[in-house]
């Protein structure tokens, strides 16, 4: 089975839904598990098992397979990874290992950021961050590192709309349904895509480089360090202020919305 064509082993398992079938798709595509497992566990704190991360993953993996067309033209790695990874984070989610004071620290930093950006029409350096804050220099870094793990985007996590309830459009639905095309659904992919766009292009530099290397390229934290010439530590700081930087400046579009 694992000697077959994909495309042979796609159709296969979509027209007898034979065991063997689902089982060669998931052993060929297990690797996109192991990348994201690796991409995700680089952010959270080191008692958060890697192993936990993949076992999330591969449910992600399994339901990506279970809904994917393969007659649609659709590439299944790009399908599968935002399934994946979406499921990875529902997972350490559903753990709640991350304590509400931590979660208070990031909002406020989210809001810090975003507020300095505005007054000073320019994305705040560390020092001037620091300096809002009353804070010292290491102290922001060690911040910084502190609510690293907690630079995630939870796919129930609500963007347009009221946090609960009718009306809400939450992460998780913004993701394509292969099944059905709803036209509402798509304008509003298309707007939170061209918002988030924009909302990477108005980041500094060094930290708009981070997150394609990171997101779009697919390299880890230890290659981006490599390709710019910086610790690792140093990649995972810039990374962490420009998921801030994009929560803060996304989350006040959403309240925006709401007024």
């Amino acid at each position: 089975m694992a000697s077959l064509p994909e495309q042979q082993v796609w159709h296969l398992y979509k027209g007898t839904r034979d065991a063997h079938s689902r089982e060669a798709l998931i052993l060929r595509y297990l690797p996109l598990v192991k990348v994201v497992a690796g991409r995700l566990a680089a952010g959270l704190p080191r008692h958060v098992d890697v192993d936990d991360l993949c076992s999330y993953g591969v449910l992600g993996l399994m339901d990506a397979i279970e809904k994917f067309d393969p007659d649609r033209g659709v590439k299944f790695e790009t399908y599968a990874m935002a399934r994946i990874r979406g499921a990875t984070l529902d997972g350490l989610r559903a753990l709640d290992w991350v304590p509400a004071s931590l979660r208070q620290k990031r909002r406020q930093l989210e809001q810090a950021l975003y507020a300095l950006e505005l007054r000073l029409g320019h994305p705040a350096t560390d020092r001037e961050a620091a300096e809002h804050l009353g804070l010292t220099l290491p102290q922001y870094e060690a911040l910084l590192a502190e609510v690293a793990g907690v630079a995630l985007l939870s796919l129930e996590e609500a963007w347009f709309g009221p946090e609960e309830g009718e009306g809400s459009v939450k992460t998780a639905e913004t993701i394509a349904d292969q099944g059905a095309r709803d036209p509402v659904r798509e304008l509003q992919e298309r707007e939170t895509q061209r918002l988030l766009a924009e909302a990477i292009d108005r980041l500094p530099e060094r930290e708009r480089m981070v997150v394609s290397l990171y997101y779009y390229e697919g390299l880890t934290i230890r290659e981006i360090g490599e390709v710019l010439g910086v610790t690792s530590s140093r990649i995972s700081q810039l990374h962490t202020k420009a998921i801030l930087r994009l929560r803060g400046r996304l989350g006040r579009i959403r309240d925006d919305l709401l007024e």
